[in-house]
C-alpha cells in the first residue's frame, strides 16, 4: 500500500489564515501551513505517521479511493414526492430517469 495514492487536498482556511492539508481516508487529520506546498508535505507526513502507527498496532489501514473498484451504480432513497416529480421531469425530456438523476448528480461537479 503506498499513502501517495490516498485523497489529499489543500484549501485556503479563512479562520486560520493558513493553508489545510486534508486526506479524504483519514477525515479527523488535518495539517495547518503558510504555504500550499508545506500543507501538502505536511499532511502526507501526518498520513505516513498514523499509517505505521497503525500497522504497529495492527489496525485496520484504510483502503485508498483511488484503488476502490467503482461500479457506477448506487441506491438513494428519497421521498415519494420527489420520485414522482423526477419521473415527470424525465418523461416530459424524453429521457430515462437514471439519465435525468445522472445529470443532477454532475451537475455541480
Amino acid at each position: 500500500m503506498n499513502i501517495k495514492h490516498y485523497t489529499y487536498r489543500v484549501m485556503w482556511g479563512d479562520d486560520d489564515q493558513q493553508y489545510i492539508g486534508l486526506c479524504a481516508e483519514f477525515p479527523s487529520l488535518s495539517f495547518l501551513a503558510d504555504k500550499m506546498e508545506d500543507a501538502l508535505t505536511g499532511i502526507v507526513s501526518l498520513v505516513f505517521d498514523v499509517v505505521d502507527d497503525m500497522l504497529q498496532n495492527g489496525e485496520k489501514i484504510p483502503t485508498p479511493l483511488s484503488e476502490k473498484h467503482y461500479s457506477g451504480e448506487f441506491r438513494v432513497r428519497i421521498p415519494p414526492m420527489v420520485h414522482r416529480a423526477l419521473a415527470i421531469e424525465a418523461a416530459e425530456k424524453g429521457i430515462s430517469m437514471n439519465r435525468l438523476a445522472s445529470a443532477k448528480l454532475t451537475a455541480n461537479i
